[in-house]
Formats: structure tokens, sequence, C-alpha cells
């Protein structure tokens, strides 16, 4: 009887094992390095997130300007803290028994206190709401007598500075 020969295996080259074996490693390694940029642009977003939820949003910008129309200070909103940031961008300075006071003005109405300018300092903060500039179209600061005059008597003097109130486009 004649046996059946046992069908001869096919063989692969050694050539094309090695060919699979390295595209199998270059998908391995491109799996990972996308898994690897995926989850670090993940990290980078909650990241800028973050950073842009404590960036100040300025909503309301003024430049308040002197008698020659020159600017004296700048004013801005930031709602998110709840301040108005003031910076003094020219040298003026209140005496000793003087305090500057910031005024919403808003067309007929009588002028509103939005605080007493208390520090020397170029920059200072002033707590206020949004709500508080609804309405407003400029800005002044008059000098008063230490500590500011109440808002029901208005400013004592005639306004040093003044201008119009922007509200940005959000």
């Amino acid at each position: 009887m004649n046996s059946p020969v046992p069908a001869p295996k096919p063989r692969t080259s050694k050539f094309w094992l090695g060919i699979s074996v390295v595209l199998t490693l270059v998908l391995l390694i491109g799996a990972a390095t996308t898994a690897s940029m995926y989850e670090q642009l993940k990290t980078q977003i909650v990241h800028l997130q973050q950073r842009l939820a404590v960036t100040p949003q300025v909503r309301y910008v003024s430049v308040l300007l002197d008698a020659q129309e020159l600017p004296a200070l700048l004013v801005t909103l930031d709602p998110q803290a709840g301040v108005l940031q003031v910076q003094r961008l020219n040298e003026v300075k209140e005496g000793r028994e003087d305090s500057m006071q910031l005024w919403a003005l808003a067309g007929d109405q009588p002028p509103r206190s939005l605080g007493v300018i208390e520090s020397k300092f170029k920059t200072l903060q002033l707590p206020a709401k949004e709500a508080a500039l609804e309405g407003v179209t400029q800005l002044a600061i008059s000098v008063e007598n230490k500590g500011g005059v109440p808002q029901a008597a208005g400013p004592r003097l005639p306004y040093l500075f003044q201008g119009w109130l922007v509200q940005k486009a959000i």
C-alpha cells in the first residue's frame, strides 16, 4: 500500500517573517504614541481651561481724561472678580486732606459713587458689581474731603477727570 505522503508545509521566508515583526512593532509603537499624545492634549486643554477661568474678563473700559484731554486714569471692570481696576496714567495725587472719588454718570440721573480712591499706588481695586455700571455712559473723578462724600450729597467740586464708559463685546 501506498501510504499517503504528507503535504508539504508552506514555508515562510525569513525575510517576510522579519517584515511582519517589524510592521507589528511599528503599529504597536504608533498606537502607544497616539494614546500618549491624546492624553497630553486632554491635559493641556484642562490646564488652559483652568487658566482661562482665572484670567480677568474685562467687560467695561474707560479712559478718564484731564482738562487738557490727556489720559489720567484707566478704569476696567472684571465682573468675575467683582472689582473695578483703576490705574493711574499720570502723576496727579490727592493732598493729605483730600480723596479722589469715582462717580458713575448716567444721563440726567444724579451721579452715583463707585468708591473712594484711598491708595497712592499706581494700580488699585474697588469692589463693584457689573450691575453698578448698567446704564452708565461716563465715569468721573472728583476731589473730595478725606474719605469722600456721601452718595446722596454728590460731588462738591467739578470733575477733575472724566471719560466715556465703553462696554466690550462679549
